[in-house]
């Protein structure tokens, strides 16, 4: 039996300095919420916004959907406590900011052991400086590690861009050789691969295209800035009508008595492979997922 997917197709971040934006998360239908409490919260707010993530994540209105903390860097003044705070949140990720190398992962990991967090407690890394890219490999290598709790790679566009002087293009087609590489390192360490925000959050349509372009590189979803992306990120990273039925065709075809110990079938005039086996139950898997959250 395969491992039921997770679904990040649509992860909104949240400040934590913002407590209306925070309740109204329950009622909301991304698949994940990051409570921010780095960019997103100014420097002499960082600990109010701390402590009323707290009290908000020990409360009623804490959302029934995946929660991941962003905390600040460990070498800032207040990554420390953030830490230790979150742990204490219960959150299912702690989303580490300005990973540079795979080190940056292990001190946390080493910092969650000592508090003796679960083994459930996941670590997400943010791929947002140009040492991160370089060290890609040895980042998403943790994955395949059974005492790392790393288990996503989220990309952080605009510091990328800020850090490099690349132009965000529409297009992103000078950003688009390092999301691949992003990508590859996440598939090679059994990751998963959170694309970056796009920042104009009145314009649907640009972020409809940004969310198929992102799906075409091999993305599991993508990061949002307001809830008017979350339709159409849930919408582009699903199975289309027409994916879910050729993969049950594939499916259907190979589970025939004349093809069961077949390598390869001919299928509707084209070659189908075990590897298409594959792919197709996990499309089936991801949509069943889908159609369990929502109903």
């Amino acid at each position: 039996m395969q491992e039921k997917p997770h679904l990040r197709r649509s992860v909104l971040y949240v400040p934590a300095s913002n407590e209306k934006a925070m309740r109204k998360c329950a009622s909301l239908a991304c698949d994940a919420v990051i409570f921010d409490l780095e960019d997103a919260v100014a420097p002499e707010e960082k600990p109010a916004a701390r402590e009323r993530l707290r009290a908000f994540l020990a409360s009623e209105e804490r959302p029934r959907m995946e929660v991941a903390v962003r905390i600040n860097a460990l070498s800032s003044e207040w990554g420390t406590e953030d830490l230790l705070a979150a742990r204490a949140m219960r959150p299912d990720a702690i989303l580490l900011p300005k990973v540079d190398g795979p080190k940056d992962v292990l001190e946390a990991d080493a910092a969650l052991d000592e508090t003796d967090a679960p083994r459930s407690l996941a670590l997400w890394a943010m791929i947002e400086t140009p040492r991160s890219i370089l060290n890609l490999g040895a980042i998403a290598e943790l994955g395949r590690d059974p005492a790392a709790r790393l288990s996503c790679l989220v990309a952080g566009t605009n510091d990328l861009a800020k850090d490099t002087g690349i132009a965000l293009t529409p297009d992103r087609r000078y950003l688009a050789p390092f999301l691949l590489q992003m990508v590859m390192a996440a598939r090679a360490g059994d990751l998963c691969a959170i694309d970056g925000v796009s920042n104009d959050f009145r314009d649907l349509e640009a972020f409809e295209r940004s969310c198929a372009e992102a799906r075409a590189m091999g993305f599991d979803g993508k990061t949002l800035i307001h809830p008017a992306q979350i339709g159409p990120a849930n919408a582009v990273f699903a199975p289309s009508a027409e994916a879910l039925a050729q993969a049950e065709a594939v499916v259907e075809a190979f589970d025939r008595p004349e093809n069961r110990g077949r390598g390869v079938i001919s299928l509707d005039g084209r070659m189908v492979e075990r590897l298409h086996l594959e792919m197709a139950r996990r499309i089936i898997a991801r949509a069943h997922t889908i159609r369990e959250k929502d109903q």
